[in-house]
Order: structure tokens, then sequence, then C-alpha cells
């Protein structure tokens, strides 16, 4: 038997590890369960390659857990170590490793800028236990090693007994961790980190009924028998070429990633890349429709199969981060801060290129089948405004497939809805006018003012959607977005032709004045000539006021404290309309405010604004009309 100490500076370095190195104690287990790995598919390389002459049989990673003896058995069958590697790679590298990574690190390793660090797991294992034991015998034809270290300095270093090739490390659980001596606490761990593993993972036993032989007597009780429980998918939808699976295989997926996620996926995108950089990956589109508050953190970013963290913020790009699935990548640097992760230029590379991939994917689905594509759009939409509005890359190519829908459940893309409008939508200055609702209910009547005309209108109601108009107009100079309330529909889009008031200019002041005396000042009055069997008193709301107070209310907008503002609103009284002349006309000023109230409330009624107090003085008020 051999003595020794871990050659570091740092007298005792295993209290620092437990304190500086992982918020996250629990991760000990991911990373010993992935040395484990490691050493069983290194194994396989060398007999491939014929370096090593044994035979490969049907290896697993074996965790036990001894609640009684306070202890937990990580076992694997891979190469294994002689003891002059333990004394290299467990006393130099992994504890030198250690302190440098210590010294470089300490200060901020508590910050979640840190997501992991792998290659350097074994002392991981300090965190929960009080004692180490490492028991190995290599492939190679030499004794089996027993290293210990008790959590100082020192260590002891002896031959074992061990005739099994691979390695099992003992970890003696200390006092305040005790609680990963739990089946339950451990099997949650498995689940976490190591569920599509690449070597099979056993974690216990189950019994299983053996079916009853055909020929089997009557009193014949069946047989029951003990299996490994093996708790992990070595060969996950992922790590397969798209050809090799099924529209159902990509589900069953799907359902293993969110067991309790009980709604089925729209389609799919898959990843699989291996030039410039490796990467591969599902990605899932969920069912959204406009909430902007979506839970994010659902796509899993793992590292050669090994689970690493759910917030992909920085390699996915954001407007992403609203999907599903799984991204597999060993070129994703894991030890670096969350800042460093943004800068880094192999990081950009991976996310331009899923911005690309998500992109093609989604105008192949259009192009193959656009009445699916068109059914399914107003449950994706808010991720491709998002994406439209926050990545160049997407927003150059989103042209292809970015609908827009009418009132009517008619799609289509910019560019036809171009084509559709340009003869009857353009103004008298040349200019292609859209108009759009983003409500039916509440601004029916001027969806249906408008289709009278001709006109089509769009339906364009995600919480974002001023944003986007405001980025499509500086893109199309000669079209400008409206919305169907914002003013009569004749100066929405202006024609040539203007409509002749039947009040003169004195006759209008007049009215105008009177109007003034009973109208709030939260609306602005605003007399125009229109046709006599349109409405008298219409409420609209200014397009810009209104779509600036909107982008500042979502972020952003460029004005300060616009979405604090009071809402504006319009009054366009029609002038031809007669109501408005016996207004003017009538000299008894309680009936003349009577008509005025009366007939703002029905405007107000209109556009869903009478509530309250005032809505019951207005249903009074008409009751006393018609007794």
């Amino acid at each position: 038997m051999t003595t020794g100490k871990i050659n570091v500076s740092v007298e005792n370095i295993f209290p620092l590890i437990k304190k500086f190195l992982y918020s996250d104690h629990e991760i000990f287990l991911r990373e010993l369960v992935s040395n484990g790995t490691d050493a069983t598919l290194k194994l396989k390389h060398l007999i491939s390659i014929g370096e090593a002459k044994v035979e490969y049989g049907n290896p697993v990673i074996e965790i036990k857990v001894d609640k009684e003896g306070k202890k937990i058995h990580i076992i694997d069958q891979g190469l294994g170590m002689t003891a002059d590697e333990v004394e290299k790679y467990i006393n130099q590298v992994a504890f030198s490793g250690a302190e440098e990574f210590l010294d470089k690190y300490k200060d901020s390793a508590k910050d979640s800028g840190i997501i992991g660090h792998f290659g350097l797991g074994f002392y991981s294992a300090f965190m929960v236990a009080e004692k180490v034991e490492i028991i190995t015998k290599s492939y190679k034809d030499e004794p089996a090693a027993h290293w210990t270290c008790d959590g100082s300095p020192e260590f002891t270093l002896e031959p074992a007994d061990k005739t099994s090739r691979g390695t099992e490390i003992i970890l003696h659980i200390a006092e305040d961790s005790l609680e990963f001596l739990e089946d339950s606490k451990i099997s949650g761990l498995l689940n976490k980190y190591n569920k599509f593993m690449p070597v099979p993972i056993k974690f216990g036993t189950r019994t299983e009924t053996l079916p009853k032989p055909e020929d089997a007597p009557e009193d014949y009780v069946n047989e029951t028998v003990e299996i490994d429980n093996i708790i992990n998918n070595p060969n996950p939808a992922w790590t397969k070429q798209p050809t090799e699976l099924s529209d159902e295989d990509y589900k069953n997926f799907y359902r293993e990633l969110y067991p309790m996620q009980f709604e089925e996926p729209l389609f799919n995108i898959h990843l699989n890349v291996d030039y410039p950089f490796n990467l591969t990956g599902i990605l899932y589109f969920p069912k959204l429709g406009s909430d902007m508050q979506i839970q994010k953190d659902k796509i899993q970013l793992y590292q050669n199969q090994v689970y690493v963290t759910d917030n992909v913020e920085g390699i996915v790009p954001e407007f992403l981060t609203m999907l599903k699935g799984v991204i597999d990548s060993p070129d994703i640097p894991l030890n670096v801060s969350r800042s460093g992760l943004q800068a880094d230029g192999a990081v950009k590379k991976i996310s331009n290129y899923i911005t690309r991939k998500v992109a093609d994917k989604l105008k192949a689905l259009f192009n193959e089948n656009r009445a699916d594509f068109e059914q399914k759009w107003n449950d994706i939409k808010i991720v491709l405004e998002y994406g439209m509005l926050s990545e160049d890359k997407f927003y150059e190519k989103a042209g292809a497939f970015v609908l827009y829908p009418t009132v009517d459940d008619t799609y289509f893309t910019l560019e036809e809805l171009k084509e559709k409008l340009k003869e009857n939508q353009t103004d008298k200055d040349g200019k292609l006018i859209v108009l759009y609702a983003g409500n039916k209910d509440a601004q029916h009547s001027y969806i249906e003012t408008a289709k009278e005309k001709g006109y089509e209108v769009l339906l364009l109601d995600s919480p974002i959607i001023s944003h986007l108009i405001q980025k499509i107009e500086s893109d199309n100079s000669d079209l400008t977005f409206v919305r169907v309330d914002s003013d009569h529909i004749d100066n929405l889009i202006k024609k040539e032709e203007n409509t002749i008031s039947k009040l003169s200019d004195e006759e209008k002041e007049t009215l105008k004045t009177s109007l003034e005396t009973y109208i709030p000042k939260a609306y602005s009055v605003q007399l125009e000539a229109m046709d006599s069997q349109a409405a008298p008193f219409i409420i609209t709301q200014p397009e810009f006021m209104r779509r600036m107070k909107e982008m500042s209310q979502s972020g952003g907008g460029g004005m300060f404290g616009m979405g604090n503002m009071p809402e504006m609103y319009n009054l366009i009284v029609n002038t031809n309309s007669d109501l408005a002349s016996s207004i003017l006309n009538t000299e008894d000023k309680t009936h003349q405010e009577h008509l005025v109230k009366q007939a703002l409330d029905l405007a107000k009624l209109s556009q869903n604004l009478l509530k309250g107090e005032a809505l019951t003085a207005f249903v009074k008020r008409s009751f006393e009309m018609i007794k």
C-alpha cells in the first residue's frame, strides 16, 4: 500500500470545491455517470480499432444506494485504470484541474453564468461525500487498484482483488447530504440528467410476469422474474437520421420529453449538421396562440447526450426559445459566462444556423401544404412575428411564408396582398392602404363599412403587431397599415372626389361650438361631409397615437411614457346627416344636449367604450324615449 499527498498548493481544496464550484450539489451524479459513460465508449472505440483485445459485451452503468451504510456506488464496465493511471489521472490531472478551475472561477461560480464543467467532474464527488473510494481494474492485464481519500489532501493507493474490468466509485455520503440516499432522489436525478445517455444505466430491478404457456395446466401460476431496471433511452430520436423516423416516432419522442404535455406539437424541425460545428436536435412548435407570456426554458440543451440546462438563451435565437425540444452539441462552451457565450463566434454560428434551418423548414411546410399551414397560422404566428422583429436573417426569409389573414379567414403573403389590393385600395397619392382590425367583434361596424366599399380588412391581433407593421412600413415606402377604426372610411383611403357639405362654413362653426359644449375633452370633434346615409357620429382612434401607445406598452416605441397616456379619440360628425341639422337648428338647449349625449353614447357603444355608470344612464334614457 502507498500513501501520499495530493499535490495541491491549497491546504484543503475540498471544502472550497464544496463551497464554490456548484450551487447545485446534485450534479455530482451527472458528472460521475458521465465519466463512466466516457470510459465505456472509449473502450468501445479501442476495441473497434484493434487496440484493446477484449470482448465489449453489453456494458451498463449501475448505480446502487446503500442507505444503511450511507454509501452510493457508481459502477461501470469501461476501460478501468491501472495503479499508475489512478496516480496520474486522479491525483495529478483531476486535482490540479480542480485547483486551476477554482482559481479561475471561484468568484463567479455561484453565478448562473457558469452552465457546467465537463471533464472536471470527478472531484464533484466531494460535494456530497466525506470519503471517496475508487476500485478499478484496467482492460490491460494488470492488477486492480484501490484508491481512498477522506476529503483531505491525503490519499492511500493499494492493490485490490477486483477481477472484472471497469471502475467502481464508492461515495461515503456526508451528514449534510443524506437526502441523496433516497431512491426517489437518485431516480429523479438520473431521469433529469442521464435520461438519454448513450450507455444503458441500471438502477435497481423490477419484477416482470412471464406470459402463460399455451399448454399450461389449469392451476398454472405465472412465473415472475427480476429484470434490470434500465432508466434511460440510449438511442433518442435526435441521434438518428430524419429518414429513419416517421411522424409517429417524432410524436412519441415529444411525449418522452414532456410526459405531462397532453397536446400534440404542430410540427417539428430536425437539426443535423457536422460542419463547421457539430449540432443535432429536434425542435417542436407547440400551440402558442397570441400569448406573449409563454413559459420559456422548454428547450433542453445536451452535450453528447448528457443534459446540461434548459436555459438556452444565447445559443438559440430568442424568438425560438418559445419552442420545445432538444439541442445537442459538443461545440458549445459550457464554462463561460452568459455574456461570454453570446459573444462566442461558434455559438453565433450555431444560432444563425438554427434560424436559417427553421426558416427553410417553414418555407417547405408552406409550399408543401399551404392549406394545413394556414390552419396552423394562429398557433404559430407569435413566434414568427417576434422572429421578424428580432432577427434580420429571419426577416429576410419570412416574406416567403409569413401570412396576413383577413377578417373572412383568407390568407395572403405580403406580395399577394399588394397585388390583391393595388387596384381598389390605392389612395390619390398612389400609396397602398392596408386596412386592418385588431378585434373582429369590437370593430365590427367599421369592418362592415369598409367591406361595403369593397375593401379587404386584415385581422392582425397579436400583442406586437404595432411594432411589426412599423417595420414593414419602413421597408415598403409605397404601403401603409391603417386600423379600420382610426378614421372615417373615406379618410382612410382618400380618393379624388369630395362629398359636398350641406352646411355652410358659418353653420359648421356654430355646430362645432355647440357640440364642444357637451362633448368631453378626451374627444377631438371633427366635422366631415359624408354620405347622408352614413352614421351621424363615428368615434375613431388616431392611428399614430394609438400605435405609439401600444408599442410603448409592449416594449419600445421610442416615445417615453406613451404607454401611460390617456386614450385620445376623434369624434367625426357627419355634417350631411339629419342629426347634425337637428342639433344645429334646435333652440332648446336641454333638447340639444340630450341629442348630443345620446348620439355620443351610441357611437361609444359601437366602440365598446360605454361602461359603468354611463352605460346605466344610457339604458335608462333610452327606455324613457320609447315609453
